[in-house]
């Protein structure tokens, strides 16, 4: 998925071409597919100094930051660069702008220099930051509050791969508009290598075995090297592949943490305490690798008790299949799982459109059982409810789960939804006569 340093080794510290080629995340700038964020970056770097792109390592942060850049500097694979920021930071930051600090958390001491570079110039735009890993905390590090602003970029949705219309827009269902689409026919089959092969833009141009094959190279890096780069600590690779692999068959559950490290421990394996599982997890957050769905909390009019667990979810459901290995034959053998992946994918494209919109997107689950599996918030009547089903048979039982949860919130305070809605794999999207909506996921966009 990520470009080797041969690809991007004759990148120097004083670039400044205002048309930047070459290769970066493995796609070439010059055949760039439009990303939902694009908007989003324009609109930060016109409203700050610089932009800091986040995002898990190959969701082509890189290639994103480089159609709008200026100028460029890959501290990753530059060590000479690495050793000019201890010397003379300065020269690092010299180029035409908006310029582009690819993998800055390398040499996390750039943060306080750009920050104070940004302090002394005119105007916005200054720089782009990109990240793959959170770094640890640090006192030292001013926390860029009005001078970088952060715009998470993730895998690409069904839309942005070119495997969608798009013609149902969120933005356009928040604000009310009736379902209408004709009928997507997406087999089963190909529903299941969208899964597996998942949204990084590296596969763009690669066959799904190809796909699949890096896919579990990927998950091997994470459990090699990458989570010890992240937060410094060495830890069994093996372990950390029976973590990634117990969340894998976990997603889209609340699922405790306490589980999993039983999971992990197994009858004939050291046990794993809640600390050591809570530092697995924390450094899989800070690489960005898993983003946990956290819970909705309305205003109810019962004395519901609400459920505070967040849903687990990876970055892409490909990681979850690349974890266990499975390609499309084995999800098609285990429907369950499979509907639990789909509701991943679903999730990971409602947070693109969403963070577009300004929503924020979360789960709702009480105490008698009633589940909502994804709440999108943009705020008092501008807010959705959908539940996310594989089968066309499930339809009416998930409507009417929509429609039970409707009557327990209040909608005095936030507002009434504007829509209710079943997002499922094909067919038709419409509006029904009891007024929930169907939205077939490859209509969906922002």
């Amino acid at each position: 998925m990520e470009s080797s340093s041969d690809e991007r080794g004759d990148a120097r510290v004083g670039r400044t071409s205002g048309h930047v080629s070459g290769r970066a995340e493995g796609l070439d700038v010059d055949d760039y597919r439009g990303r939902v964020a694009d908007r989003e970056l324009r609109e930060c770097l016109a409203a700050a100094g610089a932009v800091l792109i986040e995002g898990p390592r190959a969701c082509g942060k890189t290639v994103t930051a480089q159609h709008v850049a200026a100028s460029e500097v890959f501290l990753d694979v530059d060590r000479r660069a690495r050793d000019m920021i201890l010397v003379n930071p300065d020269l690092v930051l010299e180029g035409a702008t908006p310029r582009l600090i690819d993998e800055w958390q390398t040499a996390p001491v750039i943060w306080n220099h750009i920050r104070r570079a940004v302090d002394k110039r005119r105007g916005k735009g200054h720089f782009i930051l990109t990240g793959s890993a959170v770094p640890p905390d640090d006192v030292t590090r001013h926390t860029g509050a009005g001078r970088i602003l952060r715009l998470r970029l993730r895998p690409m949705s069904l839309f942005e791969l070119g495997h969608g219309t798009g013609q149902v827009s969120l933005a356009n269902v928040l604000g009310g508009s009736p379902v209408s689409h004709p009928s997507i026919d997406l087999s089963v089959h190909d529903l299941a290598e969208l899964v597996c092969v998942g949204g990084w833009p590296g596969h763009l141009q690669s066959s799904a075995e190809e796909s699949l094959r890096v896919n579990r190279g990927y998950v091997d890096d994470i459990c090699r090297a990458d989570l010890r780069r992240a937060d410094g600590v060495r830890r069994d690779p093996g372990r950390v592949h029976r973590f990634m692999q117990s969340l894998a068959r976990n997603v889209a559950t609340c699922t405790s943490l306490a589980t999993i490290a039983r999971d992990v421990s197994g009858p004939d394996r050291p046990s794993m305490t809640g600390h050591t599982a809570r530092s697995y997890l924390a450094g899989l957050e800070r690489l960005m690798v898993v983003e946990d769905l956290p819970p909705w909390a309305p205003h109810l009019r019962s004395r519901t008790r609400l459920h505070r667990s967040p849903k687990r979810h990876l970055a892409d459901p490909s990681i979850a299949a690349a974890a266990l290995g499975a390609g499309p034959e084995q999800l098609l053998h285990d429907f369950s799982w499979f509907g639990f992946l789909f509701e991943s994918m679903v999730i990971r494209d409602l947070r693109v459109y969403s963070q577009a919109l300004g929503a924020s997107v979360s789960h709702y689950r009480d105490h008698t059982g009633l589940e909502v599996d994804a709440i999108v918030d943009a705020g008092p009547g501008r807010w959705a409810a959908f539940e996310i089903k594989l089968g066309l048979g499930r339809i009416d039982e998930a409507a009417s789960s929509l429609l039970k949860f409707t009557d327990r919130v209040d909608t005095s305070r936030c507002g009434k939804p504007a829509a209710l809605a079943v997002i499922v794999e094909r067919g038709f999207g419409y509006v029904r006569p009891d007024g929930v909506s169907v939205i077939p996921l490859g209509a969906l966009g922002p």
